[in-house]
C-alpha cells in the first residue's frame, strides 16, 4: 500500500512534467521561422459582431507554399475584420486580400532577427525546465513527507526520488531536444 501513494505522487509528477513540456512545444510553435506555420496565426483573435473569437473558429488556415499562409474564411463578410486583426496582432505580417482568400506572405529573417528569436527560444526552453524542476522539487517533498510520516519505509522514500529524478532528466532532455531542433530550423535560412 505504502508504495501505491509513491506511485501516485510518480504519475502527478509525470502529468506536471508533461504539461511543462506540451506547454514548451506550443509556444515554441509560434515563434516565427521564415518558414510559413499555421500556428503563427493562434493567438489571433478576430472582433467578429463585436465578440472576439479565435481566427482558427472563422476561416480554414492552410500552407500552400513553404512561405505563404493562406486563410479562407468561412463566412465572406468577416474578410476585412479577419485582415484587420492579422495586422492589429503585431506579428510583423501583412496579410493581402482577393476578396475570398487572404493570403500572408512569410517575410524573410535577418540574421540579427534570428539570433534574437534563438535568444528567445533559448529563454523559453529555461522557464520550462525551471517548471519541471519544480514539479520534481514538489514531488520529493511529498515523498519525503510519506517517509517522515512513517507512511513509506525508506527503500520506498529513495526508489520514490530516485525515479523522481530520472523523469526530471527525461524531460529536461526533451525540451532541450525539442529547443536544438527549433534552433536549427530558426538559423536554417
Amino acid at each position: 500500500m505504502a508504495s501505491e501513494e509513491v506511485d501516485l505522487i510518480l504519475e502527478e509528477t509525470r502529468d506536471a512534467m508533461l504539461k511543462a513540456f506540451t506547454s514548451f512545444q506550443d509556444e515554441i510553435s509560434r515563434l516565427r521561422t521564415g518558414r510559413a506555420n499555421p500556428a503563427l496565426l493562434d493567438t489571433v483573435m478576430v472582433d467578429y459582431y463585436s465578440t472576439p473569437t479565435a481566427l482558427r473558429k472563422l476561416a480554414t488556415v492552410s500552407v500552400p507554399e513553404p512561405r505563404l499562409i493562406s486563410v479562407q474564411p468561412f463566412d465572406p463578410q468577416g474578410l476585412a475584420d479577419i485582415e484587420r486583426a492579422i495586422l492589429k496582432a503585431d506579428l510583423g505580417l501583412t496579410p493581402a486580400s482577393d476578396g475570398r482568400l487572404i493570403r500572408v506572405p512569410i517575410p524573410e529573417l535577418t540574421e540579427e532577427r534570428r539570433r534574437e528569436l534563438v535568444r528567445q527560444m533559448r529563454k523559453i526552453a529555461e522557464e520550462h525546465k525551471q517548471s519541471v524542476r519544480g514539479s520534481r522539487r514538489d514531488g520529493i517533498s511529498l515523498v519525503k513527507d510519506l517517509e517522515k510520516g512513517k507512511e513509506v519505509d525508506a527503500d520506498d522514500s529513495r526508489h520514490g526520488q530516485k525515479s523522481i529524478q530520472t523523469l526530471t532528466d527525461e524531460y529536461c532532455r526533451k525540451i532541450d531536444e525539442a529547443a536544438a531542433k527549433k534552433e536549427e530550423e530558426i538559423l536554417t535560412v
